[in-house]
């Protein structure tokens, strides 16, 4: 990209992997906003997302690093660490000093994913949980590109380009975009040409946006009695890059299947295929283009305006120039992620 003035880190819940990835006993090593996490879970199902070095001589806890019943072990001397991050015994047997402790990152687990907290301040909100009942199990795919995450969801507020770059038709607003703390909320269908007809198959989508680093998309295709559920989830570990990660889930068909299992699991790769399909006719754009800090807007954008402004909170502070917009015809409502449909 040739310009990033935005702040690389913005505050808010990010994920570092699904929860199906962290079994008991496992220690992952993740890379995030421009350092590490380890994140572990001990054998009663407890998961802890730590900083990567062991205080006591430096050794990188993900790299050789161990689940000992509760404890997190370091390879190094075998220090021994507790989910509070106290250091509870020493490689030698005698007392720990009291220095050697472990911060404690805040981690949830939340829909199937783990989602690590970023800020200089403890989280003042949380992700929502959604109920899994009757859904199939989350499918993810993951991609590293260079951007930010500012960038890529503000895509999902980006009504003008829904038609040009993924070809949808007929797009248009079921509800003006809203704004509620940390979360903005949009409503819009789109249609998509089928190209064996000259019928489309229409496409329903909810968004939820919770700060920069999680949208969750409900999807609904009533020609074919299919609802979704998308997740969105860019997260930086640089500040220039971020792997995105795209997931999806299916309600589970009503009625008994041969092979349930494997046709649900058949189905919603499908889906996550499509989502991966039109998330990458964006990628070359994302990754070429610049940040305009005052865009000059035309009806038909979306409410681009209204996201930037909304996106604001979740910096610490605010170093770019004034977002507001040269054109004061901005369409009042935004799309959400069409272009991952």
């Amino acid at each position: 990209m040739a310009s990033r003035p935005l702040p690389p880190y913005p505050n808010g819940w990010y994920a570092v992997g699904l929860s199906s990835e962290l079994s008991r006993g496992a220690v992952l090593s993740r890379p995030f906003m421009g350092g590490e996490l380890v994140v572990y879970r001990t054998r009663s199902g407890v998961a802890r997302a730590v900083p990567p070095y062991c205080p006591h001589l430096g050794a990188h806890l993900g790299h050789g690093g161990r689940v000992d019943g509760e404890l997190l072990v370091c390879p190094f001397h075998s220090f021994a660490y507790d989910v509070s991050g106290a250091c509870v015994r020493t490689g030698y047997g005698t007392k720990p000093p009291a220095p050697a402790r472990l911060d404690q990152r805040p981690l949830r687990e939340s829909n199937g994913l783990l989602l690590a907290w970023h800020g200089r301040r403890a989280p003042a909100w949380v992700v929502p949980e959604v109920d899994p009942g009757g859904w199939t199990a989350l499918r993810c795919r993951s991609f590293v590109l260079r951007d930010h995450p500012q960038e890529t969801t503000e895509n999902s507020v980006d009504l003008g380009h829904f038609a040009i770059v993924h070809g949808y038709r007929n797009v248009r607003m079921l509800g003006d975009a809203v704004t509620d703390g940390p979360c903005l909320r949009t409503a819009f269908a789109v249609e998509q040409p089928l190209p064996w007809s000259w019928s489309a198959l229409a496409f329903e989508f909810d968004t939820e946006i919770y700060g920069l680093g999680y949208s969750l998309v409900n999807l609904r295709v009533p020609r074919l009695d299919l609802e979704a559920r998308l997740w969105v989830l860019p997260t930086p570990i640089d500040d220039r890059r971020l792997p995105l990660r795209l997931a999806a889930s299916l309600r589970a068909p009503s009625r008994q299947l041969p092979a349930r299992r494997f046709v649900e699991a058949a189905l919603t790769e499908l889906v996550l295929f499509g989502l991966a399909r039109g998330a990458k006719q964006d990628f070359p754009i994302w990754e070429n283009k610049r940040y305009v800090e005052r865009p000059a807007l035309a009806a038909g954008d979306g409410p681009i305006g209204l996201y930037r402004r909304w996106a604001r909170q979740f910096y610490d502070e605010w170093t770019t120039a004034d977002d507001e917009p040269q054109a004061a015809d901005e369409q009042p409502a935004a799309a959400p992620l069409a272009d991952v449909g």
